[in-house]
């Protein structure tokens, strides 16, 4: 933008900043020195975490166009974490609520945007959600801004739930026999990079994969699980043949069509495809320590020592107390 007052450089806006990765790339700029915005939904529970760590929260919506030029205002850089909520309909936010920001970034004169989307998103156009982030990455490549694109491959974080907790209270943990093998990455490291590669003008206008250290599958997973919970899990081994005609079933009815997308994304992560890559080059380009990056073997670790102390101090307790939890 010419004329007014110059933006800084430290200034940006996170869209998304509530989420799983959002908020860790909000904790992270702060650390770093970053004058962070944070572009959040009203909702019941306040994000009053993000106030408290020093972000200025802007009440917005992109799926309501005439609420982000103001948040926008003053900003140097938009980091777009946002997906959309599993009760909404895919395209509303992660296409038609895309297209309206980086519309609005283009026009604002933002002079840098980082998006993140998923890896061997353009091998998959039968999937509506890789096949939304393809066309997305297109949308804003075409749009002359100078752009970061961030391809991810999972998060540490969703195997929380999906497999650590369930293994420790000895419920039944979903499988599949599928070859398919995920580099997941935690998402501190994801932010971590993602920061580095901001201060980076070799990054500009590039389409990066960030990827964990080493690929899994969901039975090397599970197996990890157990050692380090010392149980056994009660799997429940769903065949690949079952989620495709599950997939075809539901697209049979109009109010499960959300439900038939989303089965289709589960049906590409129990192919055989791979989803990793080598960060060798990224390392070296971003001057960046792969060393520093967590294994899913520490991760889980960490988790599960914490779990497991804190347990034991609740059993002392209730010794103590003379009464059971």
């Amino acid at each position: 933008m010419s004329g007014g007052t110059p933006v800084r450089s430290t200034s940006i806006l996170v869209v998304g900043a509530t989420g799983t990765l959002g908020r860790q790339v909000v904790r992270r700029a702060l650390d770093e020195g970053y004058d962070v915005r944070c572009l959040v939904r009203s909702r019941p529970a306040p994000a009053d975490f993000l106030r408290d760590w020093g972000a200025t929260v802007f009440n917005g919506d992109l799926n309501k166009p005439e609420t982000l030029p103001g948040a926008l205002v003053g900003i140097h850089t938009v980091i777009d974490c946002a997906t959309g909520r599993p009760e909404e309909p895919i395209r509303r936010v992660d296409w038609d609520g895309k297209v309206a920001l980086i519309s609005c970034a283009k026009a604002m004169g933002i002079q840098r945007f980082v998006f993140f989307s998923i890896h061997n998103c353009e091998k998959h156009p039968e999937v509506p959600l890789m096949e939304i982030k393809r066309c997305t990455e297109k949308y804003l490549v075409d749009s002359g801004m100078n752009f970061t694109i961030i391809r991810l491959c999972g998060f540490m974080q969703g195997l929380i739930g999906q497999y650590a907790v369930p293994v420790l209270e000895d419920k039944s943990v979903w499988g599949t026999d599928a070859p398919t093998r995920i580099a997941y990455m935690d998402t501190q490291d994801v932010a971590r990079l993602t920061l580095t590669a901001l201060r980076s003008d070799k990054s500009e206008r590039k389409v990066m994969t960030f990827a964990g250290p080493r690929a899994w599958t969901t039975q090397e997973v599970i197996s990890l699980c157990e050692r380090l919970a010392g149980q056994n899990a009660k799997v429940t081994t769903v065949p690949v043949g079952v989620l495709k005609f599950t997939r075809l079933l539901t697209r049979l009815f109009q109010w499960t069509a959300d439900v038939s997308d989303r089965l289709a994304f589960s049906e590409v992560l129990t192919g055989d495809d791979v989803f990793s890559a080598s960060m060798t080059e990224m390392y070296s380009m971003l001057g960046a320590d792969p060393k520093e990056t967590t294994t899913l073997e520490l991760y889980l670790q960490e988790y599960y020592s914490q779990i497991l102390r804190k347990l034991k101090d609740l059993k002392a307790q209730s010794k103590q107390g003379d009464f059971y939890i």
